[in-house]
């Protein structure tokens, strides 16, 4: 299993908790926010990382060489920001499966990986996300699906009683990604997932597993209590 982990955010949100950190170095119960992704990773049976860096990648490079990781991590730092699109991108291009999983850097979602490649080769999906149904959220765009997981569309964010939204894990089939012919920088929600979602080839897996995004400070301080020193 290999995965690309998008590491390369500032936490402007943060920056009045975090300084000048970079949001996956984050401290969560006296660990680095990636450390307790890294282990989410170790439990799903990953093999291989692909950390894509930018903003003070070098924080990030003296964390790993002091830690020992059960699986090969392959760095790809960002000389200049590219958007989510470009990270992924630039990070795929190293890829060496046909289906790459993509994970952000800030958010912790605890879906089962190998039930969520089943499904996706089963639907012989092109890009499957993985979902969570939220009550009362105004922070997400919520994601629309068919019966069958077919995603119909991704609205806008506004407030929303009862929805699902993308909880930021991504199932990618790489000739598929890299044969729309994207510029260098770009959003992948934007220019790949809305742009290409009438194509009905993605779909979503949904997943009620424990769900955080450290991205602003309720949350960030949420992850102390939730997660393990």
């Amino acid at each position: 299993m290999e995965c690309i982990v998008l590491a390369g955010g500032p936490g402007t949100r943060l920056r009045g908790v975090i300084g000048e950190t970079p949001k996956c170095m984050a401290l969560v119960a006296g660990k680095p926010f990636l450390h307790h992704l890294f282990n989410y990773l170790l439990t799903q049976g990953c093999t291989r990382v692909l950390l894509s860096l930018g903003y003070k990648h070098e924080m990030v490079e003296e964390w790993l060489d002091k830690a020992d990781w059960n699986f090969e991590i392959e760095k790809v730092i960002e000389t200049e920001p590219l958007g989510t699109g470009g990270g992924i991108q630039l990070a795929m291009a190293k890829a060496r499966t046909t289906d790459v999983f993509v994970v952000n850097g800030d958010t912790l979602f605890q879906a089962d990986l190998k039930a969520m490649d089943s499904f996706h080769r089963e639907k012989e999906a092109r890009t499957s996300l993985a979902l969570k149904s939220l009550q009362d959220f105004d922070r997400y765009g919520a994601v629309c699906c068919a019966a069958d997981g077919t995603i119909l569309s991704f609205e806008e964010k506004k407030p929303v009683a009862d929805g699902l939204i993308n909880g930021g894990i991504y199932l990618i089939n790489k000739a598929f990604f890299e044969q729309k012919g994207l510029p260098q920088r770009h959003s992948f929600e934007k220019d790949y997932l809305e742009a290409f979602v009438s194509e009905h080839q993605f779909y979503g897996y949904r997943s009620e597993a424990y769900f955080i995004d450290i991205g602003i400070p309720e949350d960030y301080e949420r992850a102390q209590k939730d997660l393990p020193g």
